[in-house]
C-alpha cells in the first residue's frame, strides 16, 4: 500500500472519531484535559486496531467482517441516546456523561472498530512487520490530526447560541447517526 492509499484510508477511518469528537467539542462543559484524553485515544485506539488488524488479518478475515461494525455501532448509539437524554436535564450535574473516567476509552475503541476491520483486509498484505507499524503509527497520527482540528472547529461552532443551548441534543443526535451508519451501511 503506497502512501497516498494510506492517507486516504487514515482520512476514511478518522471521520468517525471527527464525528464524535464535534459532538464532544460542542458541549462546553468538556475541559481541555478531557479533550486530550478523547484526542489521544482515539488516535491510539485507530492505530492499535489498525496494526492488530493487519497482523491477526490472515486468521480472521473470513469470520468477522460486520460484527465489529455492529457492535461499535451499538456501543456509539447508546452514548448517543444517553447524551440526548442528558439534553433534557435542565440542571448542571457533576457526572456527566462526556467527563466520566472511562468514556474516552469506550468511545475511542468504539470509533476504532473500523480500523480493525480494514487493517484485516488491506494491511495485511504487507509482509514486513516495521511496515505494518508504520502504516499503523500513520493511521493514528491522521487520526489524532483530525480529532485535534475537529476540537478548534467547535471553538467557533459553540459561538452560536442555539448550538451551545442544545449541545447534548446535539451530540446525541450526532452519534446516534454514527451508529446507524457504522450498524446498516
Amino acid at each position: 500500500m503506497d502512501l497516498r492509499h494510506l492517507i486516504i484510508i487514515g482520512i476514511a477511518l478518522a471521520m468517525d472519531a471527527l464525528g464524535v469528537t464535534l459532538s464532544i467539542g460542542l458541549n462546553p462543559r468538556v475541559r481541555r484535559d478531557s479533550k486530550i484524553k478523547y484526542i489521544i485515544c482515539f488516535g491510539f485506539f485507530q492505530f492499535l486496531f489498525f496494526f492488530l488488524g493487519g497482523v491477526f488479518g490472515y486468521l480472521f478475515e473470513r469470520y468477522i467482517v460486520a460484527i465489529p461494525n455492529i457492535i461499535g455501532g451499538i456501543a456509539i448509539g447508546i452514548v448517543g441516546v444517553m447524551m440526548f437524554k442528558e439534553g433534557f436535564d435542565a440542571e448542571e450535574k457533576d457526572d456527566e456523561l462526556l467527563l466520566k473516567k472511562g468514556m474516552p476509552i469506550i468511545l475511542g475503541i468504539s470509533v476504532s472498530i473500523d480500523a480493525l476491520v480494514i487493517g484485516f483486509t488491506a494491511s495485511h498484505r504487507a509482509c514486513i512487520c516495521l511496515l505494518m507499524v508504520l502504516n499503523a503509527v500513520m493511521i493514528g497520527l491522521i487520526t489524532l490530526l483530525i480529532c485535534t482540528t475537529g476540537f478548534f472547529l467547535c471553538r467557533y461552532i459553540r459561538r452560536l447560541e442555539f448550538v451551545t443551548r442544545y449541545a447534548d441534543f446535539l451530540g446525541g443526535i450526532i452519534l446516534i447517526i454514527f451508529a446507524i451508519k457504522m450498524i446498516f451501511f
